[in-house]
């Protein structure tokens, strides 16, 4: 089976991460099969080595760009905001939005992580400090300003990214909470987090 009539490269691409994140999360990396993926997105399992030529830098560049994604996104997010709370209730909503949406993408960027080797896992490491540097600038801005008081900015910060990415984990739509309201509980728990008066 070659590319489908009226299909682009990019298309298959887009259709080959798309296919390896959903097998990655059901069945782990170790465990996905190339020739499954293939057969997933209808192609020979020749035609997929052009998109997977080798299947561990496959996903440490996938879960780069899972990365370059989440911080490309958070940067428009945060564009023109300037007050520390309205940064940090905007950083909250954005982080749940993105996480809840992006479910898959989360749980394989976290499991992941062990099957890369150290030059990648830094490379993937060094994007989640980076999106972590910009959480930490909103906790220490907002401290230096006076609008909330904590004893340590690092601490502060990893609190507040471990307690928001763990909604990805147990949030369906559709369930009990409506994404609106989980967002404002969550706003508030980070503001007394951070004991905002």
């Amino acid at each position: 089976m070659g590319r489908p009539a009226g299909v682009n490269g990019a298309d298959t691409r887009r259709a080959v991460r798309k296919a390896a994140i959903e097998r990655i999360f059901r069945h782990g990396f170790e465990a996905m099969n190339l020739r499954d993926l293939a057969a997933d997105v209808n192609l020979r399992l020749g035609s997929l080595y052009n998109h997977v030529p080798q299947k561990q830098e496959f996903l440490a560049e996938l879960l780069e760009d899972i990365m370059l994604e989440l911080l490309q996104d958070f940067a428009q997010r945060m564009q023109g905001l300037r007050d520390p709370l309205e940064r940090l209730l905007a950083f909250v909503r954005f982080h749940i939005e993105w996480h809840t949406a992006r479910r898959q993408e989360t749980f394989i960027g976290n499991m992941e992580l062990r099957s890369l080797t150290r030059e990648q896992y830094d490379r993937v490491i060094g994007l989640r400090k980076d999106y972590e540097a910009q959480v930490r600038a909103i906790v220490a801005d907002g401290r230096k300003a006076g609008v909330w008081d904590v004893d340590d900015v690092r601490v502060t910060t990893l609190a507040l990214l471990s307690l928001l990415t763990g909604v990805s984990a147990w949030y369906r739509e559709g369930g009990r909470l409506r994404q609106e309201r989980l967002i404002r509980i969550y706003q508030r728990l980070a503001v007394r987090m951070l004991g905002a008066g």
